[in-house]
């Protein structure tokens, strides 16, 4: 006979079912939780740095580092080449315009010039002497002509006085034709004589002074040759101090090779390098400043060199007007280089929210101060200190600018 077995509760013929419901609602209700918990943070404002949001005069300007620099390096070249005979100025010192810095022996120039100047000497007799040829023929050709008018003076008398023997009847008809073709063709020779005088004398005028311009230009030749010998000796070209001399008794130096530099030393300028990101925003003439012990001392954009190494670029600048006492070449300065005029704008101190969130957002306090609610906003230009807002705060509002490190990615933070 079958035995009748008793009919389970509901409760446990679905255990099984309850149980991993349970633990289900509980794994959900674990998750929902721990979201919930997550977008939300305590932390102590004592680490959290909370600035001020305001409207006020935002200066674009870039802060960066120069370095002290001469005004200007000249390079010392050797003008002609020789061997160092004669060291006069050493390494610092303080030299003038024209100060000798060293001197050189080259016995090939020395010669070449000597035989210069003896082909000069040469050419000055050759063009005395043509002088002189030149002055006697003209002497003779004066005195020829001088001759001739004589003559012709004589005949013209002497057939004035043949017509008036031929009107008395004491000269025939063809002695006195003879007498007057005698002095026609003396009439006609003087005056050939007299034109060939004048040719004679244009001639050698012209003749004397291409002479003239010809022993001057040897003798410009000559002084430019004589004058290389003055090239021996290196003269500084400026005023200013020797910073450095590569030169040694006895070396060899060759035409125009650099043996120094010379730095002027009455005036200064500041070199530093910025990054790429400012090389279409700074240009020559752009007003910078520099403030030692309390001074502002202003400068300006001399020299911008466009070429891009290791993503910088360099810049000089000169003081306008004074400038501080204790400028020194290598000394560094912290150098305001600005970018354009104060605008009115919207602005937040700089901190490290920027690096976490690339100023894409913040978090904004709420009017009681113990929450900070994450707001987008969108960061326009900045300088050294400041960040211009956009979009996303109001002047009076309050934000955490510092502390984002810890924070990760919660929407809240709940301020103690």
């Amino acid at each position: 006979m079958d035995k009748k077995l008793p009919k389970k509760s509901f409760l446990q013929k679905y255990k099984i079912h309850l149980s991993v419901g349970v633990v289900f609602l509980a794994f959900l209700v674990y998750v929902l939780f721990s979201v919930s918990g997550g977008r939300k943070l305590r932390v102590d404002n004592e680490k959290i740095s909370i600035a001020d949001v305001a409207e006020d005069k935002f200066l674009d300007y870039v802060d960066t580092e120069g370095i002290v620099q001469p005004i200007m390096t000249i390079k010392l070249n050797a003008m002609e080449a020789g061997m160092v005979q004669q060291i006069v100025a050493e390494e610092g010192a303080m030299l003038n315009q024209g100060d000798t810095v060293l001197v050189l022996k080259n016995p090939d120039l020395e010669r070449v010039i000597e035989e210069q100047q003896d082909e000069w000497e040469k050419q000055r007799i050759l063009y005395e002497e043509k002088k002189v040829e030149m002055e006697q023929k003209s002497i003779l050709l004066r005195q020829q002509t001088l001759q001739a008018r004589y003559e012709l003076s004589r005949l013209e008398k002497d057939f004035e006085l043949g017509q008036e023997e031929f009107a008395m009847g004491v000269k025939s008809k063809a002695q006195l034709d003879v007498q007057q073709e005698e002095y026609n063709y003396k009439t006609n020779r003087t005056a050939l004589q007299l034109e060939g005088l004048r040719h004679d004398s244009a001639a050698t005028l012209l003749r004397r002074e291409l002479m003239d311009r010809d022993l001057e230009r040897a003798r410009k030749n000559t002084a430019h040759v004589r004058g290389r010998m003055d090239n021996l000796v290196v003269r500084a070209p400026i005023s200013g101090q020797l910073s450095f001399l590569k030169a040694t008794l006895g070396q060899r130096v060759g035409q125009s090779e650099s043996i120094g530099e010379i730095k002027v030393m009455d005036n200064f300028k500041l070199s530093t390098r910025l990054s790429e990101y400012y090389i279409d925003r700074i240009m020559v003439g752009l007003p910078a400043s520099v403030t030692y012990q309390g001074e502002k001392y202003p400068l300006k954009v001399s020299k911008v060199v466009p070429e891009v190494k290791d993503r910088q670029f360099e810049v000089e600048l000169v003081f306008v007007g004074e400038q501080p006492d204790n400028v020194r070449i290598g000394k560094s300065y912290r150098v305001q280089v600005e970018l354009g005029q104060p605008e009115t704008a919207i602005v937040i101190p700089r901190g490290d929210f920027f690096q976490t969130t690339g100023g894409q957002w913040i978090y904004k306090m709420n009017r009681s101060g113990d929450r900070a609610v994450r707001v987008p906003i969108t960061i326009g230009r900045q300088n050294p200190t400041r960040y211009e807002v956009l979009s996303g705060l109001d002047p009076g509002d309050k934000v955490v600018v510092s502390g984002y490190a810890n924070f990760g990615e919660v929407e809240e933070l709940l301020i103690k």
